[in-house]
């Protein structure tokens, strides 16, 4: 048995009024994978935790299979969890701890066919009788989902299941992961941070921000038709390129995107899309382009769509089967707020602030007076200072992905060629203005 989960304008808020989560509406179809994603304190964890009972619900209402259950005890809903901590007990064998649930439910029952079953399902026959401390992590996560597998959940609810183990063995139990939970056919609600889980795992995925849903789609639909600004900095790998432009539409001319020191060319005639866009006639807007709409090349290598620019290299990464090579435009990079924000601190522990505890503060004071005080000395006849690049990306304003076998340096003058249609134009407000939207109050496209 597989369930549906429903929220219709799910609130949640902690001390002082603070909404976690606000108005949040997600309807989670019998057996399908999806994954809650955004950046730390997005609310995310406390969606996971409302549809499992262990929060209350202040406003909106949870269905199970069409049932109310903002009351259901969290036993009662035969939902299971996978921790980010694995949360095995210590002084209980691989076995005793699978199986430690099954006793729970069911104490007349003999447990062993299940969690032996489970195990083999698992590959972890071996790992049967030993004790979490003689255990590796990705041994304790597969223990870890044997105890939710064993209990035949209509549902599994993993939050950050991966995040404690490197990136060699998380993308091994990714794929686990994935082969089990569709090889279940359970419904699986999965949260994270990192997008290339979100991406590789999910039948659809849902982004948050700041409480607030932001998107839900297939993995393609998030990535090629971002509803906002962010969605569109969040999802993608490198970060998509955002660079302030304004619309000029003149009537007896080409209409362009003026970046500063160049312009992108709109092709004539113009496509539906890019007439929407007169109506931006000297507004600043936000220009999106992901690192595989431009290539490197002249005017006369140009294909029909595509307009000419030119960058000037300032750095070059070396990826093996491909390179990412930062250019200068003469741009002006637009930066979105939020996309890591501080993980909130949670109830109970109000009194650890921002910086540490008050312990950890006052050392931080005294060092401060030790060190002198912080003066900022400007220089007037000095040159102006260059803004510094967006957190995670080096210099430059333009990131583009190419081929390794391009003899590239530092300080060299490059053409390039952008693909206009796979252009994104987002308004002062950050929601996407081209691609045209096809239905705005909808947040699935």
């Amino acid at each position: 048995m597989t369930r549906a989960i429903s929220l219709h304008a799910v609130s949640k808020s902690y001390t002082r009024g603070a909404r976690v989560v606000d108005r949040l509406s997600l309807d989670i179809r019998p057996g399908e994978f999806l994954v809650l994603l955004g950046p730390s304190g997005c609310g995310k964890s406390t969606v996971l935790r409302m549809i499992a009972g262990l929060e209350e619900i202040d406003e909106g209402e949870l269905l199970l299979d069409g049932e109310h259950a903002n009351d259901l005890l969290p036993a009662d809903r035969r939902m299971a969890m996978v921790f980010q901590n694995f949360a095995l007990y210590p002084s209980m064998t691989s076995r005793d701890n699978i199986g430690f649930p099954l006793r729970i439910e069911a104490p007349g029952d003999d447990p062993r066919p299940r969690v032996e079953a489970t195990a083999r399902m698992l590959g972890i026959e071996e790992l049967l009788d030993r004790f979490p401390g003689q255990l590796s992590g990705g041994e304790r996560q597969r223990v870890a989902m044997g105890r939710a597998i064993a209990r035949r959940p209509t549902a599994f609810l993993m939050d950050e299941p991966l995040s404690n183990l490197d990136a060699k063995l998380r993308n091994h139990l990714r794929a686990e992961i994935s082969g089990l939970t569709r090889t279940l056919g359970v419904t699986t609600v999965y949260v994270t941070h990192d997008q290339a889980e979100a991406m590789s795992l999910g039948d659809r995925v849902a982004v948050l921000r700041g409480g607030v849903l932001q998107q839900v789609g297939t993995p393609r639909t998030v990535y090629a038709l971002p509803r906002n600004v962010f969605v569109a900095a969040f999802i993608g790998t490198p970060r998509i390129n955002l660079l302030r432009g304004v619309v000029r539409a003149p009537l007896d001319g080409a209409m362009t995107i003026s970046l500063g020191k160049q312009f992108l060319r709109l092709p004539e005639p113009l496509s539906l899309d890019h007439q929407l866009l007169r109506v931006q006639q000297g507004r600043e807007v936000i220009v999106g382009l992901r690192s595989e709409a431009v290539r490197i090349g002249d005017r006369a290598a140009a294909r029909p769509g595509e307009t000419h620019i030119t960058g000037l290299v300032e750095h070059v990464e070396f990826q093996g089967h491909e390179m990412l090579v930062h250019f200068n435009t003469g741009s002006r990079p637009a930066v979105v707020p939020d996309l890591e924000a501080p993980r909130p601190v949670p109830p109970g522990r109000r009194r650890r602030r921002e910086g540490g505890t008050v312990l950890e503060r006052l050392r931080g004071r005294v060092d401060a007076l030790r060190a002198g005080p912080v003066v900022t000395v400007e220089e007037p006849d000095g040159p102006a200072e260059e803004p510094a690049p967006p957190e995670g990306r080096l210099p430059g304003d333009l990131i583009v992905r190419t081929t390794p076998d391009l003899a590239l340096r530092h300080g060299m003058q490059v053409p390039l060629l952008v693909d206009i249609a796979h252009l994104f134009v987002f308004d002062q407000h950050g929601d996407r203005i081209c691609p045209a939207p096809a239905r705005l109050p909808d947040l699935e496209e």
